[in-house]
């Protein structure tokens, strides 16, 4: 088995998970490493949509922020940020949304706005940019983010971007379109919701990883799934793809 960075299983993963999607909205980071990789492994036709207009961009490296002119240049169409969000994202004609977290909850609300108190925070985050609408309306959200205490919280000091709120029903009495997230990928395994009570539950680990590491990771009593699958190691094509991606 080659060895890999737990970074690159994420990215992996993230990619595998995009193999029969059309469109995916993409941010900065991790969620762009992976959509990337997905474009040159899984899914060579996938669209990918940045929020500052960029659909159907194809960067020959990784872009340093979301209004990259490389995206530009290689996209297939240019919108404006309003007519993203207005004709694409909030009527749900883009499939999956890739999103980070700051603070994830048992229910995988996001935050990216403060830790703390929000009138006197311990520390202000970037924010929340166009993640809320896609939290909202994109047909389903994956999450990427590093698995720790700090992160991974019983509840959440601020909601940027509703997950699935406080449990069932949630999303629907808010009025909102899309699934929510159906996948939390992080560098110990991959997280789900649970069909009936939607609190994430562990369904997947890396390997090497026990399901001890997760719960220890995590700020509240992590479930376990009732048939937890180990997921595939990077192959040395992933491997060879995401590190040209990287190096480039």
């Amino acid at each position: 088995m080659s060895s890999y960075e737990s970074d690159e299983m994420m990215s992996v993963e993230a990619a595998r998970q995009l193999r029969e999607v059309t469109a995916c909205f993409v941010g900065i980071g991790l969620p762009s490493t992976g959509a990337n990789l997905a474009r040159r492994t899984v899914n060579p036709d996938l669209v990918l949509v940045y929020e500052a207009g960029a659909i159907g961009a194809k960067p020959p490296r990784l872009p340093l922020s979301i209004g990259d002119g490389m995206l530009g240049e290689t996209a297939d169409y240019i919108a404006s940020v309003p007519e993203i969000f207005n004709y694409w994202v909030q009527p749900g004609r883009i499939e999956v949304g890739f999103l980070g977290a700051a603070q994830l909850d048992r229910f995988a609300n996001i935050n990216t706005t403060v830790v703390g108190d929000y009138a006197n925070p311990k520390v202000r985050l970037p924010g929340a940019g166009g993640a809320p609408e896609i939290a909202a309306s994109c047909g389903e959200v994956i999450v990427i983010v590093r698995q720790s205490p700090r992160a991974f919280v019983e509840r959440v000091d601020f909601i940027t971007s509703v997950g699935h709120g406080d449990g069932p029903g949630a999303r629907e009495r808010l009025g909102l379109r899309g699934k929510g997230p159906t996948k939390v990928i992080t560098d110990l395994g991959i997280l789900e919701p649970d069909p009936e009570s939607r609190e994430l539950v562990l369904t997947h680990v890396h390997p090497g990883v026990s399901a001890e590491q997760a719960q220890e990771a995590t700020g509240w009593d992590l479930k376990l799934a009732d048939e937890l699958k180990t997921t595939e190691p990077p192959t040395q094509e992933e491997l060879k793809a995401l590190r040209e991606l990287v190096a480039a």
